[in-house]
């Protein structure tokens, strides 16, 4: 696994957790457990209270790339001292599929920052999905009157004041060019080295590709649709290209369409990093097979199997997910989820850095107060053009900032105990065949899963709580061979302890 190293200390502390020594430690893990090293992210001189650590950042924004799967530091405070934020940046990182790893403790974090981060995730998209559905309204009352529901409009249109949509006289003959070049037999590269000969721009101001030119050929707005979220209205705003020239771009692009190859559904292992094996710690992955009549099974197994290091039997998927989920219900009793919501609240009062927030409102007053400015300048009689342009780049920088303070305000939302005890309360009466429901519940509550001979053990991310379960040995299959349905016959709750 390819790892990178991110150091840090404070003007404070400068004996063994310097960053010399940081490092060193860090090597001698990676080499230990046979990670490769492949960058170093030091910040010298920095607190870990805040997150205004530039080397930080930017190997979060680096995480983006993929080209690592694990941050390693020396230990855990190292990354962050706020649970809040290492919450933040731990589910933006997971999103990335990277791993923070410490190399001074055995586990991942104490168990209520685990709990925390868990719970926090799991609100994040809850409240995420609840403001989409409030925001989607809003839009959906908009796109009824064919008004402007706001990003990028594309080139050859403007936003009038009544927010309606209005061709732009300047930029439109472009894209009727556009049109016409391909429908006379213009190769969409043609096209481009064209329009970039002639310095022509896109909407965002950037040189012309093959992409923007598909965009271009395949948006039914320039035919006169209005077009939000799979609401398409006729005439809905002006038509720049007619419907004889359009139809004949749509017919061309079809003949010169490659039939993409069609990717096989990949079957979704909820225990993924979860699971491991009773008999040699190992992780297990998720593996699929075929069995009589070539029907297809997936499984969990030993990764050391393969290498003849572990004789542990496979286990089919679907078996022990609904274990696990089952096992796993039974945890969200009221005297938990009262527990929990107690603790989240807690620690989210107490660590709560709303800095970035007022930071991002006074750039959004600025932009208020710029445009205020620039619609005086055009009140007076100035160059209209160069305003109106202006204006309008002030109007996207402006919606920008206000995503943004959204995204923020949902990393620190008004949490109060009974906000928490109501998101936790719906995952009891989830849907169990639902696989959203199944992967957050796991998600939020499951912290590890060892499978032995005949038993297995969960540990959840609540102190000191664990479930001891027997399972049908019977459902244990040698890949190849087809097993019995799937079920939860013979299952046996030896030992709950919550």
């Amino acid at each position: 696994m390819n790892v990178v190293i991110y150091a840090r200390f404070s003007c404070s502390n400068q004996r063994e957790e310097s960053i010399e020594g940081q490092l060193e430690v860090c090597y001698e893990y990676a080499k230990k457990n046979n990670y490769t090293v492949i960058g170093e992210y030091i910040d010298r001189a920095m607190t870990g209270k805040t997150d205004k650590r530039p080397d930080f950042l930017k190997m979060i924004e680096d995480s983006d790339k993929k080209t690592f799967q694990g941050i390693l530091v020396y230990q855990l405070d190292r990354f962050a001292r706020n649970k809040y934020d290492s919450a933040i940046y731990k589910r933006k990182l997971k999103l990335n599929g990277v791993r923070v790893l410490s190399a001074r403790e055995n586990i991942a974090d104490d168990a209520s920052g685990i709990l925390v981060e868990s719970v926090l995730e799991g609100m994040a998209e809850y409240y995420s999905a609840e403001l989409a559905q409030k925001v989607k309204r809003g839009m959906h009352t908009n796109a009824e009157h064919c008004l402007s529901t706001g990003g990028t409009i594309p080139l050859g249109f403007y936003i009038g004041e009544d927010r309606k949509y209005h061709i732009n006289e300047e930029t439109a003959p472009i894209v009727v060019k556009i049109f016409e070049m391909y429908s006379i037999g213009y190769t969409m590269r043609a096209i481009v080295d064209y329009l970039n000969s002639m310095n022509y721009k896109t909407v965002l101001g950037n040189k012309f590709n093959k992409n923007s030119i598909y965009k271009m050929l395949t948006n039914k707005k320039y035919n006169g649709y209005y077009i939000y979220n799979g609401l398409e209205v006729k005439d809905g705003i002006p038509k720049i290209i007619d419907d004889n020239l359009f139809e004949k771009c749509q017919e061309i692009m079809k003949k010169n369409k490659k039939a993409p190859a069609r990717r096989k559904a990949e079957e979704e292992y909820l225990l993924t990093t979860k699971i491991f094996c009773g008999k040699c710690n190992s992780a297990m992955v998720g593996i699929s097979g075929r069995g009589r009549n070539n029907t297809k099974y997936a499984y969990y197994r030993c990764k050391n199997k393969p290498l003849k290091l572990c004789d542990k039997e496979t286990i089919q998927k679907e078996y022990i997910e609904d274990i696990v989920i089952n096992e796993t219900k039974k945890v969200l009793t009221d005297k938990n989820i009262e527990k929990i919501a107690k603790e989240v609240v807690k620690l989210c009062q107490q660590q709560s850095n709303t800095e970035t927030i007022k930071y991002l409102k006074k750039q959004l007053k600025k932009q208020d107060n710029e445009i205020a400015n620039l619609l005086q300048a055009l009140e007076s009689g100035k160059i209209s053009d160069l305003i109106i342009n202006r204006i309008e780049e002030k109007k996207i920088e402006k919606e920008n900032i206000e995503k943004q303070i959204t995204i923020e305000e949902m990393k620190t939302p008004n949490l109060t105990i009974e906000k928490v005890k109501k998101f936790l309360k719906h995952f009891r009466s989830g849907d169990y065949n639902d696989i959203k429901y199944r992967k957050s519940l796991i998600n939020v509550f499951v912290n590890k899963v060892i499978v032995y001979e005949d038993k297995l053990t969960i540990l959840y991310n609540l102190q000191d709580s664990q479930s001891n379960v027997l399972y049908n040995t019977t459902l244990v299959s040698q890949e190849g061979f087809e097993p019995p349905t799937p079920g939860l016959e013979g299952l046996c709750s030896i030992q709950l302890s919550y």
